[in-house]
């Protein structure tokens, strides 16, 4: 190792990751806060506004598995710029339909451009960092999520109060291309940046065996199906990314409907919750890593830590109990912040298990298997609360979602390791 001072650039790179997440989360939350203003303006029941998010999810899924091979070829600086492109003008383009249909239309074409963020974030890290860094730089710019939806209760209202729905939608997804400055000035590679020194180069190929920098070599994701680690990570993301998603788009509805909360002010139960989100992302990025600097084997400690925090989901199950909002508040903020636990060590098993030159490709295959399932669990949370809606006690419909969530994750975490008890680094 050279003696000079090594540079920390790419702590410089987490940060730009950090803010593209936060916007990434802060658009696609925007329709779940307007949900009560929009289902009056357009007359929508539950079970349209579920296929509203099925079309999300849909094209979320067939985006990530393209844009994860898209990124491994063309490089995660410019893959990540088309990605937050076609996110930011789908956004602001909300403003302009009227009917479902257009809305459905223009949520596909947000879930296309944002499923590039996590596989051009991911391999950035693998880029960037040496294994025992990256759950911590993962739970950091992953905590990003966390931000934009602590952001959106508190922005959305202030702008439907003053400006009306469609600037909720136009404000926000403007802040996309002020991202885009940022990135295109200060972020390249390690190998092409002038702002990194050779002590922290040395240190971000410290525990790697492969050669260095080769973002272009592309892997067929055909031949990545073939692979026992990518199923692992699709199962992990098919069975937990659906709760998120409800996390997301039908918590502001639970605790207005169950609670009567008023999503037209900045709503301090959401807040809450998501900034407990926070807490969990980089907690849980922080875990794994500890552990590992302590000695213990890379895969055991990323194991470890997601069965911890798949624990800590469990408890959601007594929602169904909670007889005032801020008990709600406490139960789900510790299922959410699990959760982004959860979530930080997922994403890093792929840059563990796989070379850098597929790490997209796998994350994008993962990431469809999770938009597959949150195309099907919106479908049942749609039917469920419709029908205890029309029962007239859609508190019940909302237990048993809350019941299905705090089983997902020891599921999920079980099937995992039965597939690879040992998760193998695999060699292409």
């Amino acid at each position: 190792m050279t003696d000079i001072k090594k540079t920390n650039y790419r702590w410089v790179v987490v940060t730009l990751l950090f803010f593209a997440t936060t916007i990434n989360y802060l658009d696609r939350q925007v329709i779940g806060l307007l949900k009560p203003t929009l289902e009056k303006q357009f007359a929508w029941t539950e079970e349209d506004y579920s296929h509203i998010v099925m079309a999300f999810q849909a094209a979320y899924a067939l985006g990530l598995l393209a844009f994860g091979g898209f990124i491994d070829k063309l490089g995660t600086k410019l893959g990540y710029a088309v990605s937050l492109i076609v996110w930011s003008v789908a956004a602001m383009l909300h403003a302009v339909v009227k009917t479902t249909l257009g809305f459905a239309s223009v949520r596909a074409a947000l879930g296309l451009g944002e499923s590039g963020n996590f596989p051009a974030a991911i391999k950035v890290v693998a880029e960037w960092f040496p294994k025992k860094e990256r759950a911590l730089a993962t739970g950091i710019f992953n905590s990003g999520a966390n931000i934009g939806a602590v952001l959106a209760p508190v922005m959305v209202p202030w702008i439907l109060g003053i400006y009306g729905w469609q600037m909720a939608f136009i404000i926000t997804g403007a802040l996309g291309f002020v991202w885009l400055i940022f990135w295109w000035i200060f972020y390249e590679i390690p190998n092409k940046h002038k702002k990194i020194n050779a002590a922290e180069y040395e240190h971000v190929h410290s525990d790697s065996d492969e050669p260095s920098d080769e973002p272009r070599q592309k892997v067929k994701w055909t031949r990545l199906f073939g692979i026992r680690q990518t199923w692992v990570f699709v199962v992990g993301k098919f069975l937990t990314d659906p709760i998120w998603y409800f996390f997301l788009f039908w918590l502001p509805s639970y605790f207005s409907s169950t609670f009567n909360l008023d999503l037209s002010k900045p709503s301090l139960p959401l807040a809450l919750v998501y900034t407990a989100t926070t807490v969990g992302s980089i907690g849980g990025g922080y875990l794994s890593s500890w552990l590992i600097k302590s000695g213990m084997p890379v895969f055991r400690a990323r194991k470890t830590t997601m069965l911890i925090f798949a624990l800590c989901v469990v408890p959601i199950f007594a929602a169904r109990y909670a007889t005032n909002i801020w008990q709600a508040v406490g139960l789900i903020s510790l299922a959410a912040a699990a959760h982004q636990a959860w979530s930080a060590n997922i994403f890093t098993t792929t840059s563990d298990m796989f070379p850098k030159k597929a790490v997209s490709s796998v994350v994008g295959i993962g990431g469809m298997a999770g938009s597959i399932g949150g195309i099907i669990f919106p479908s049942f949370i749609g039917w469920v609360l419709e029908t205890y809606k029309d029962a007239g006690n859609i508190t019940a419909g909302y237990n048993i979602i809350f019941t299905v969530c705090a089983c997902a994750y020891l599921f999920a975490w079980l099937i995992m390791h039965l597939l690879a008890p040992r998760m193998k680094v695999v060699k292409l």
